[in-house]
């Protein structure tokens, strides 16, 4: 059965649940950022996706991929399953710019996450879904 972590529980805000994966909005207004998380059970690395989940999650990047580009048209997207800290399969998704407070360095680690404001978190994931759905 499908649990997602804690850490991506408490870091980020539900977006929506495509076929296969959850959709969520990391919680640094910093970074337009979105996750993907298959929800499968016991997931750690793509390779342990069936070859069609494995398919399903490329189609599912694209089309977040493609959507964040016309919200946000950025400079570069950077798309990447790392999962060093949280094990559990995720595909991190985030538009970058030129003049964002971390470029060209990774978004982790450099600088504290600046959390949306209620107001500013609410209009974001209406537009998310709206574009996703």
């Amino acid at each position: 059965m499908f649990k997602l972590d804690d850490r991506l529980q408490n870091d980020t805000h539900f977006v929506c649940d495509l076929s296969l994966c959850r959709v969520l909005l990391m919680n640094d207004s910093q970074f337009p950022w979105l996750i993907l998380v298959p929800m499968k059970a016991d997931m750690a690395d793509i390779i342990d996706l069936s070859e069609e989940e494995q398919r399903m999650l490329l189609e599912e990047s694209a089309h977040v991929s493609k959507a964040m580009k016309a919200q946000f048209s950025p400079y570069k997207l950077n798309v990447a399953a790392i999962g060093n800290v949280v094990r559990q399969l995720h595909v991190h998704h985030v538009a970058r710019f030129e003049d964002d407070v971390a470029w060209p360095k990774p978004v982790w680690g450099n600088q504290p996450p600046l959390p949306y404001s209620e107001e500013k978190v609410q209009v974001l994931l209406k537009q998310l879904r709206d574009a996703l759905l």
